[in-house]
């Protein structure tokens, strides 16, 4: 027995060990056998880490070829939608994320993001007039983490009258494992929250169907399961891509858009001796990142947004296939320990079902906000509201978006909210770039190229109804042609 082998099964061995001490923490009964089962999960994860780990399966470039055409079918090629099929959908939005990297506590699907209408405002309000629009009875499932799930239960109260029914469940709670030792961090039950962590959105089939939530949607006689991120505006309900997926029995679409320099880092889909997979680019050996970014080779990523047949989802959950690709998450505890994330990505089931493939989908079915740059753009004049579906301004002359870029003054939701009196008018806008400490004040326009620049120690007040227009500002309001 080689020594990695040998050291394999020492730690599986400690980390059965830890488990069950952790199980033996939960007095109820009802309580502990979920949690116990939730724990058998991780220990299986672990062990499939650990084997990965001693025999480095890692993925070998030369077999990676881009997917024939057959394989990305581009939506313009979609036939009409029946409304009539509809019923036999529903609709989940992973609803799992703190919105910590601007600077939120909560759940990210609670921050008003275009006409005091939160991310869960807005799905809401386009399935609920997708259901009275067709008489069909197309339900919303949240998935939550145990960082959003009180949150959302409290939010979604708001919701009770509305033509639409909410289904909540949980994903799973799984311990962060010491790099050191790879010994889990919690020592009970219910440690703190920092020492646990939601397993990433490939952990939506376990939690699926642990939870029941799966059988409920087929006793409902549910087929079909539209998957997003509760943070990408463009995921609406595709009637085109449903029709799409039933004319070519496919059992799984993911959507895919062609790539630009703002995207290098999105997994892409690939064909891998034949099957096609997933690849992101946490599992890209570090002398091919550079060409993993490229656009030449790869040329379009994954949305997110994920088509699932459910009665196929049940055969492979049963069948115990959806081994997915594990990707190591490395963390630093908030008193500097190295800790390790297990996760899964959602989009790398594809490979375990049958006919799965991509659809090239227009760039407005990504919309996501994961920066105050972004959510600035959907916010501004640029994109108005139609039952809660964003669309680009019919008066933007162009079709594409302008880019973005505010500094780390702008980083955190509380300052974005002070340094804007009210969002400026931007429908001619190509390019804005502000860094350093800048205020702007009411009905600012702007347009072509701004770049804002506050110095070390300055701060500059964009003045109420000012227009920039091609302008550099720098220092004391100095104004220079573009």
């Amino acid at each position: 027995m080689d020594f990695k082998t040998a050291t394999t099964g020492v730690a599986a061995k400690a980390m059965r060990n830890e488990i069950s001490g952790l199980v033996k923490t939960v007095s109820d009964p009802s309580t502990r056998k979920a949690f116990d089962t939730e724990m058998q999960s991780f220990f299986y994860l672990f062990t499939r880490y650990l084997a990965k780990r001693a025999h480095a399966q890692e993925i070998e470039w030369d077999r990676i070829k881009s997917p024939g055409e057959d394989k990305i079918v581009p939506y313009s090629k979609l036939s009409a939608g029946d409304p009539s099929t509809l019923n036999k959908l529903a609709v989940l939005k992973v609803n799992g994320g703190l919105g910590t990297s601007m600077g939120m506590t909560g759940a990210k699907s609670a921050l008003e993001v275009k006409d005091d209408m939160t991310f869960l405002d807005l799905t809401v309000r386009q399935i609920e007039h997708l259901n009275t629009t067709h008489h069909v009875d197309v339900p919303l499932i949240l998935m939550t983490s145990f960082n959003t799930h009180e949150d959302t239960l409290r939010i979604i109260k708001k919701y009770a009258n509305q033509q639409l029914r909410i289904t909540t469940f949980n994903q799973s709670r799984y311990p962060r494992i010491y790099k050191e030792s790879l010994l889990p961090c919690p020592k009970s039950a219910d440690d703190d929250k920092k020492n646990w962590y939601p397993p990433g959105h490939g952990d939506l089939y376990n939690a699926l169907y642990q939870s029941g939530v799966l059988d409920q949607l087929l006793s409902e006689q549910k087929e079909y399961l539209f998957v997003s991120n509760s943070d990408n505006l463009g995921a609406v309900v595709d009637q085109q891509i449903l029709q799409h997926m039933i004319e070519s029995q496919a059992e799984f679409i993911m959507e895919v858009t062609d790539k630009t320099k703002a995207d290098v880092k999105g997994g892409t889909l690939i064909d891998y001796d034949g099957t096609i997979r997933l690849l992101e680019v946490a599992q890209v050996p570090n002398e091919h990142i550079e060409d993993f970014k490229s656009v030449r080779k790869f040329k379009i990523f994954n949305t997110n947004n994920l088509w699932i047949n459910l009665k196929a989802l049940k055969r492979v959950m049963e069948a115990g296939e959806m081994e997915l690709d594990i990707i190591v998450n490395p963390k630093t505890t908030d008193d500097g320990q190295a800790v390790l994330q297990l996760e899964t990505a959602a989009g790398d089931g594809i490979q375990f079902f049958k006919n799965g493939h991509g659809v090239n989908v227009p760039r407005s079915r990504f919309l996501p906000v994961k920066s105050c740059s972004d959510l600035l753009l959907i916010k501004s004049d640029i994109y108005s509201l139609a039952h809660g579906q964003l669309t680009i301004n019919p008066q933007r002359m162009f079709e594409t978006t302008p880019v973005i870029k505010l500094g780390d003054h702008f980083k955190k939701i509380a300052q974005f909210q002070k340094r804007f009196k009210k969002i400026p008018k931007i429908i001619e806008l190509d390019h804005l770039t502000v860094t350093g400490d800048v205020y702007f004040g009411r009905n600012v326009t702007l347009r072509g190229t701004v770049i804002v620049v506050a110095n070390e120690g300055q701060r500059i007040d964009i003045p109420d109804g000012c227009i920039l227009e091609n302008r550099l500002v720098s220092g004391n309001l100095n104004l220079i042609e573009l």
